[in-house]
């Protein structure tokens, strides 16, 4: 991970920043979301966006006749691409130290397009990240879906990166009161139970990689990994 700039370095608590590539990537292999900004015409634009990573490089992928942050892109714009995990809200006994527990990552940089066979593959790792399995369960795209589709990647060069997960902390004593509960609540991200359309069949039944996603599991969730303690 590439992060030398002076811009890049956090200066407000500068020891939730971290170069760890190995977290980097648990970020972006579980999130499912993340946020690419761009500057079109002088005006700032931000748009969620499904995301994969593919190596050392994150995909993306739209409509050829997309919005103006993913034209941006296409075209040679450098861009952020913003991904957050919440973890967890950390309950201090003042209002003022309470926090939340999270990991978030910043990648800045210029989009590449992925194109051809290249590209064929790329939207089935996107594909596999968001619906695992579920290419297998249904037809290939067309040639003429896939010319509809832009896809592209942005390498994993310039990226800032800041993790909180811990249990409060306070100052010195200034009024709380020692007898107020403390601790975290952590999140975790479960599936429901899935609801078929209109459009499925009476008796049919659920394919595995829809079940696999309603089935417990911890690759599914995500817990805070603060423990407890001081």
């Amino acid at each position: 991970m590439t992060n030398t700039s002076a811009q890049r370095r956090i200066r407000r608590l500068a020891e939730r920043q971290t170069h760890d590539r190995d977290t980097l990537f648990e970020l972006l292999d579980t999130e499912l979301v993340g946020h690419l900004a761009a500057s079109v015409d002088g005006r700032p634009v931000v748009v969620p966006m499904g995301f994969a990573r593919d190596g050392d490089h994150v995909l993306v992928h739209g409509s050829t006749g997309g919005g103006f942050a993913l034209r941006a892109a296409a075209e040679g714009a450098t861009v952020a691409f913003a991904v957050t995990a919440l973890d967890g809200l950390v309950f201090a006994r003042s209002l003022f130290d309470s926090s939340m527990n999270y990991r978030s990552a910043v990648v800045y940089g210029v989009f590449e397009p992925v194109e051809g066979e290249r590209a064929d593959a790329a939207l089935l790792a996107l594909s596999e990240k968001l619906m695992p399995g579920r290419s297998a369960e249904v037809r290939a795209m067309t040639r003429k879906e896939v010319a509809a589709t832009r896809v592209l990647r942005l390498p994993l060069d310039d990226v800032v990166m800041k993790v909180r997960a811990a249990g409060p902390s306070e100052a010195a004593d200034d009024g709380e009161d020692h007898t107020t509960w403390a601790g975290v609540v952590p999140l975790r991200r479960a599936w429901g139970a899935p609801v078929p359309s209109g459009l499925t069949p009476p008796g049919t039944l659920t394919p595995k990689s829809v079940a696999a996603l309603a089935t417990p599991n911890p690759a599914n969730r995500r817990l805070d990994c603060w423990k407890g303690g001081a």
